[in-house]
């Protein structure tokens, strides 16, 4: 599992600027966040942008070791990577920006799909480039639970 430090930074650049247009979208809608009643198990907000790092920094390293795999599926799975970064991108628009939250939820779904795919595209080239996106996908059940409740409690 070599990578080369350069793809990591790389990787490491475009993972961090779409978590932080995500997290200037988020921190725009965040009155607005606050404002609205949230289900039982909401974590403190200082949390999210923590948890948000470190799933990123996993996110960074495991597609650089993607890249440098060598692999004749690293095409696909890079693909699919980009998909799920952009749609978490615009998840927080959906959610934070527009307060859409029903639509947030269902499009979080999918995102959790696609995260799926990816950690099978992954988990094929590297196993250990695969695994690591375990908390990722967990991290997305909890927002859904979470996403789903905001919605319930506001409408």
């Amino acid at each position: 599992m070599t990578i080369k430090l350069k793809t990591f930074l790389y990787a490491l650049l475009l993972t961090f600027l779409f978590g932080i247009g995500g997290g200037i979208v988020t921190y725009v809608g965040m009155p607005r966040y606050e404002a609205a009643a949230h289900p039982a198990l909401t974590p403190p907000s200082w949390l999210f942008p923590v948890v948000w790092s470190i799933l990123y920094f996993l996110m960074a390293y495991a597609a650089a070791v993607i890249y440098d795999s060598g692999s004749k599926a690293t095409a696909r799975a890079l693909f699919v990577f980009m998909v799920q970064l952009t749609m978490n991108f615009w998840w927080c628009v959906l959610f934070f920006g527009f307060g859409l939250y029903l639509f947030s939820f269902i499009w979080l779904l999918l995102l959790w799909i696609a995260v799926l795919v990816m950690i099978v595209l992954f988990y094929r080239i590297n196993k250990w480039a695969g695994l690591s996106q375990i908390p990722y996908l967990v991290w997305l059940t909890f927002a859904a639970y979470l996403n789903l409740g905001v919605f319930l409690l506001n409408r």
